[in-house]
């Protein structure tokens, strides 16, 4: 088990990685003082979800379960406002807590939830999949999708603590658990060097899901992450590195009605970035290739979803880090360093999306 502490404008907050961990969950409820705590939860986690609802109970804080469908469409307005009158339902008042137990859809949207209900209470995230615990989790960015734009609707809001048990991998769907790795591999590309090299070293291991390996690499990804929230809470600038793979990768997501999953979403993301900047003579085309095989070993082959390019196109101005309709791209320069806020040509973006999708 390794512990450390995030450190935020709005404050610090526990992050716990390990397995078996519900005696620090039990621990981290408890010092929190909570009048209740309210579970969020989808249906294919709910098992997990009523094991954390006994340990929480063994603290003495009454923990009612909230049930969402899963997947990418229930980050709605509707889904929202069925929890918020969940919370009125539950009496839940400003010294409750809600507990996330999910992954990143479920973390989302109770963090935004948190945000809003009582004008703002606390939150416990509780990951379930690898993308949670290595990304959405960490670093308070909460919210649900517009009709048409990814993440358009939501607020910064830090959670309590995050209690990341390893344990809850093992019961996940090869799929997956191997689509997260996209945000792995976009820490090791965009941030972190040695981080490629010990995904180059350990491929099979963490592929298997071996546990020691995961913690190492969980916790590299969650240290890296902490340390651009602590510069740049609420992506005023640094924090925009966060967002490699992301521009292309949400507007892929908003052109297929999030049909397609997230972390299959960022990798084409990566993969249209990495162009981008050769075409751009930003980086080499071995760097396109080194980026390429990786993805590929950690089961994210270049295979792009069945979408009108048009459709993309439409979607890229309204990502919600544009300014004037202007999209400030994350490019890639080499392994383990990538820049922010470049401007990219119209016709370079049509011309590599179009290949992309061909």
């Amino acid at each position: 088990m390794v512990r450390l502490i995030i450190e935020a404008p709005a404050g610090s907050y526990p992050v716990v990685i390990g397995s078996n961990l519900n005696r620090e969950l039990r621990g981290a409820v408890a010092r929190l003082d909570a009048t209740s705590a309210p579970i969020v939860t989808d249906a294919n986690v709910l098992p997990w979800a009523k094991k954390v609802a006994k340990t929480i109970k063994r603290a003495g804080v009454k923990s009612p379960i909230h049930v969402i469908r899963p997947g990418e469409r229930s980050k709605s307005m509707d889904a929202l406002g069925d929890l918020l009158a969940f919370l009125e339902r539950q009496n839940v008042d400003r010294a409750g807590c809600i507990i996330a137990v999910g992954g990143g859809t479920v973390g989302d949207l109770a963090g935004f939830g948190a945000a809003v209900w009582q004008r703002g209470i606390r939150v416990v995230q509780v990951p379930t999949t690898l993308l949670a615990m290595v990304d959405s989790s960490i670093g308070g960015k909460t919210g649900v999708n517009g009709r048409r734009s990814k993440n358009a609707i939501g607020a910064f809001w830090q959670p309590a603590a995050v209690v990341a048990d390893l344990a809850f991998l093992e019961t996940l769907p090869t799929g997956n658990f191997r689509e997260a790795f996209a945000e792995v591999v976009k820490y090791a590309v965009a941030m972190d060097r040695g981080l490629y090299e010990v995904l180059l070293k350990n491929r099979d291991r963490l592929v298997a899901g071996d546990r020691a390996a995961l913690e190492k690499v969980v916790f590299q990804c969650v240290m890296a992450k902490a340390l651009v929230v602590a510069k740049d809470e609420r992506e005023a600038g640094p924090r925009a590195i966060l967002n490699y793979g992301h521009t292309a990768g949400h507007a892929l997501e908003a052109a297929t009605g999030f049909r397609i999953s997230h972390g299959r979403a960022v990798a084409f993301g990566m993969r249209v970035a990495a162009r981008i900047a050769f075409s751009m003579d930003l980086c080499t085309k071995r760097f396109v290739e080194a980026q390429d095989a990786m993805l590929t070993a950690y089961g994210l082959p270049d295979r792009p979803p069945r979408v009108e390019l048009s459709r993309v196109l439409a979607a890229i101005p309204r990502d919600k880090k544009a300014r004037r309709g202007k999209v400030a791209w994350v490019l890639p320069r080499r392994l383990g360093h990538a820049e922010t806020g470049h401007a990219v040509p119209g016709a370079i973006v049509s011309r590599v999306l179009r290949k992309a999708l061909a």
